[in-house]
């Protein structure tokens, strides 16, 4: 089993389970739109006495607009 290691964007700093770490794009659901990162390097821990393979997977893009606080913007329109 492989780990991915998320960085930057909204998903900055998770880590989560990869069952095939081949894979060189993630899309993940964010909110109301989706998120894409790409693998950024080659995998490290690719040892058998190293702890799980871990890979880096950068932020690309998301479908649309982020917007971490939708709420307080509402309140700045009134």
């Amino acid at each position: 089993m492989a780990i991915a290691r998320l960085h930057g964007g909204p998903l900055d700093g998770q880590v989560l389970p990869l069952d095939d770490d081949t894979q060189d794009r993630l899309i993940m659901p964010y909110s109301e739109t989706q998120v894409v990162y790409e693998r950024a390097q080659a995998a490290e821990n690719t040892g058998d006495d190293d702890g799980p393979t871990e890979l880096a997977f950068h932020f690309v893009e998301s479908e649309d607009d982020i917007d971490p606080d939708p709420d307080d913007d509402d309140r700045r329109n009134e």
